[in-house]
This record gives structure tokens, C-alpha cells and sequence, in this order.
């Protein structure tokens, strides 16, 4: 088992769409959530093992003129609320809201936030206690086991979402540490390596 740093807890970082809710493209309606199946077991389970579970997500239909970031936090708070409905906690949603095409001239400097980048974890570590060196990040993109990579801490893909497509993309240095078929069997797996599983 790992032992955390004083004061700190561990935090699991969750990829939003494909990973916690079904994927939908570009959503911007907090009507259509809907949970992926497993998911509240799995962040309940998080939540008696002491970590932190933040969401992490690229939402570029706000840079592209979809949506709003109000759409985006409308969506945020009716997946927490979903969660806490089905006695699950979900501390925190972070958000990227730029994007900038690669094959697009842009005046606008390339954030920091955007996965893989690791801003939105950097922003997650000033506002909570987080013991990185025992975290991990769990998502369905090639960016979500990157982003993993970037800060040093192990990256799970799940086949949920776009998973088995990005499966096929991932090549050194993004390598997950586990492919699941799902949340609920990478939380399991991440809770009998670490000595957590009941």
C-alpha cells in the first residue's frame, strides 16, 4: 500500500465523456447526461479509499462557438448531482474550453490546459491537497494516457467512449499502465495493486 504525504490525498483524474457519461459529441445540454453503466460503483469506491476524484475535459465546442462555458458548467454540475444521487462524490469537474487546429494559423498562443498539457492537473494540485506520486488518471484517449505521462503519474485507457479506436493509436511514450474495458474494472484493478481492494 501507498503511503500518502502528510496532509495530502491521492487523486483519481477521470476523463468526462466516454470515461463517467456515455459520449456524445459535442454536449452542451445538461438534459442529456446519462451515466455510463458501472460508473457510480466505481467512484463510490474511490471515495472509501480517501481520493480525491476530479474530472478532467476538453471542451472545445466553446472555442469552435457550440456552446458557452455556462453549457459547460450546467453539464459539470448535473453530472455531480447525478452522482451524488446515486451516493457518489465527484469533488471537482475541470475544464478546458480553447482549441486551435493544427492546420489553422492562430494569432492565440497554444494553452496550457488542453490535454495532454497538464494545466488543468496543475490547477487541480493549487486547489486541493493532492499527493500526486499516488494519483493516476483514467480516460478513453490517446491525450488522457499522455496527459498521464506528462506529470509522471500512471494513465488507464477504458474501451468505453472512443477507447477502442484509441487503443489502436497508442504508441510510446503514451503507455497505459492497464487497458479496462471500463471504469469500474480500473478502479478495481487500481485498488488490488495498491493493496485497496476490499
Amino acid at each position: 500500500m501507498m503511503t500518502p504525504v502528510a496532509g495530502t490525498r491521492p487523486a483519481a483524474f477521470l476523463d468526462r465523456d466516454g470515461t463517467l457519461i456515455v459520449e456524445q459529441g459535442f454536449l452542451g445540454d445538461p438534459k442529456r447526461v446519462e451515466l455510463l453503466p458501472g460508473v457510480a460503483e466505481a467512484v463510490r469506491r474511490l471515495n472509501d479509499w480517501g481520493f480525491w476524484v476530479i474530472g478532467i475535459s476538453n471542451q472545445s465546442g466553446v472555442a469552435r462557438g457550440y456552446y458557452g462555458t455556462d453549457a459547460v458548467e450546467a453539464v459539470n454540475q448535473r453530472i455531480i448531482a447525478e452522482f451524488a444521487r446515486a451516493g457518489a462524490a465527484i469533488d471537482r469537474i475541470y475544464y478546458c474550453p480553447h482549441y486551435v487546429a493544427d492546420d489553422e494559423r492562430s494569432t492565440e498562443p497554444s494553452c496550457d490546459c488542453r490535454k495532454p498539457a497538464p494545466g488543468m492537473i496543475v490547477q487541480a494540485r493549487r486547489e486541493f491537497p493532492i499527493d500526486l506520486a499516488a494519483s493516476f488518471v483514467i480516460g478513453d484517449r490517446v491525450c488522457d494516457v499522455a496527459l498521464a505521462q506528462n506529470v509522471g503519474i500512471p494513465g488507464i485507457l477504458v474501451l468505453t467512449g472512443y477507447g477502442r479506436e484509441e487503443q489502436k493509436l497508442l504508441q510510446p511514450p503514451a503507455s497505459p499502465v492497464l487497458v479496462a474495458e471500463n471504469l469500474r474494472d480500473a478502479v478495481e484493478w487500481w485498488g488490488k495493486r495498491a493493496g485497496l481492494a476490499r
